[in-house]
């Protein structure tokens, strides 16, 4: 069983996960498939993953087999598990609960090759309309206080599996970065009843410094203080806490803009290893004012070094109008 553990000195929570460390590709450095496939994601391979949860079939057609366009699966080996109860404990200053959760892998399509650049609209709407099922379906287990899916493209990003594929992990607790940024967000709301997101997209919107795209209610931007060159944020145009929320019209909306951004990325920085993390309303909270759910677009072109993780800071060498402005002229 996994288990979380609390460093007692400023709150963050680990998880031990000893399943992790069966993956084939842990301390070897290599990804698991070679370039070109086949492997356990492609279609005809079903057998290889365990029984899916959820599937875009749109010819019918029995589960587990070929025919779909996604699959939502649990992933083999999970950083969390779904089974048994929490049962925090305490060991001096220590404290502790077992790793229960959500690991579940998004097979976004069935071509090997393929990426978010190469998708069509609707495809790619419906593995936003995954993201949005699975965040509704995983909101009914009390267990659960958040859900974080994230995609890494590349080795470089962590990914072990070349095939396209995003994944998402339900914790019983609510991410230290997430944590943050509603602790962040709440008190700009105190002290101006408005939503930081919502003034930071007028304020980029008037002046179309650090805008990368537009699209029918969504708008790409530069960070006006980026961690890394070319990260990236997504946000809907209109205040909304909770990505389960949105509407399909908003899901197409939203999947034409990413082919595009990606698209951009890809002319511009030679598809370059990336990870993305959607920061969403937790489970349990009301309607939140202050919060604005978004979608963190960050390249790996940099490394983490000493500095950063001994400081906190970041050190980026690419100024964020810069980096805008090369996304907005990658239009092709």
């Amino acid at each position: 069983m996994p288990e979380l553990r609390k460093d007692p000195v400023v709150g963050r929570w680990v998880i031990i996960s000893t399943e992790r460390a069966r993956r084939p590709s842990d301390f070897a450095g290599q990804p698991v498939t070679p370039a070109g496939g086949p492997c356990v994601f492609c279609e005809g391979h079903e057998a290889g993953t365990p029984p899916e949860i959820l599937a875009g079939r749109p010819g019918g057609g029995p589960p587990n087999g070929p025919g779909w366009t996604w699959r939502v699966v649990p992933n083999k080996f999970p950083a969390l598990r779904i089974e048994g109860e929490l049962e925090p404990a305490g060991e001096g200053v220590f404290d502790r609960m077992n790793g229960v959760g959500a690991h579940e892998v998004v097979i976004e399509t069935p071509e090997h090759g393929a990426s978010f650049a190469t998708l069509s609209p609707d495809a790619l709407a419906d593995v936003l309309r995954a993201y949005r099922e699975r965040l509704a379906d995983l909101k009914k287990d009390p267990r659960f206080e958040y859900v974080l899916i994230f995609r890494n493209h590349g080795e470089a990003a962590g990914a072990s599996l070349e095939h396209p594929h995003s994944q998402l992990i339900a914790t019983p607790i609510i991410p230290v970065m997430v944590a943050e940024e509603l602790a962040g967000a709440a008190r700009y709301w105190e002290l101006k009843e408005r939503c930081v997101w919502c003034d930071v997209v007028r304020q980029e919107a008037r002046s179309r410094r650090r805008v990368v795209l537009e699209e029918d209610g969504f708008v790409a931007l530069a960070p006006f203080a980026p961690r890394f060159p070319f990260e990236t944020w997504v946000l809907p145009a209109r205040h909304r806490a909770a990505f389960e929320e949105s509407d399909p019209a908003e899901l197409r909306a939203l999947a034409a803009l990413l082919g595009e951004f990606f698209r951009r990325m890809g002319r511009v920085l030679g598809d370059p290893p990336f990870n993305f993390m959607l920061h969403t309303s937790p489970l349990r909270a009301p309607a939140l004012p202050s919060f604005h759910w978004h979608l963190e677009i960050i390249p790996k072109l940099t490394r983490v070094a000493g500095f950063e993780w001994g400081s906190g800071f970041f050190i980026n060498p690419v100024p964020p109008e810069d980096a805008a402005e090369a996304l907005r002229a990658g239009g092709g």
